[in-house]
């Protein structure tokens, strides 16, 4: 196989994975807001901006002291 072929290949799963990663990302983003307007007395753009700057450790905050329990 030519390595120019090979570069194009890398490229295209690098490009894959990254867009795996956003919207991943996003779809945590998303799920953390909607889940603060119902369960968390914190307004909802507060969570959502906190996973958005750290999401896994965002997310991990959120779930652990930003939830109230009913």
């Amino acid at each position: 196989m030519s390595p120019l072929l090979l570069q194009g290949a890398a490229a295209g799963i690098a490009l894959l994975i990254s867009l795996l990663f956003l919207i991943v990302h996003l779809a945590m983003i998303v799920w953390t807001y909607s889940d603060a307007q119902s369960r968390s007395d914190h307004p909802p753009i507060l969570w959502a901006l906190v996973v958005f700057f750290a999401p896994i450790l965002g997310l991990l905050l959120y779930l652990i002291i930003g939830r109230d329990s009913y």
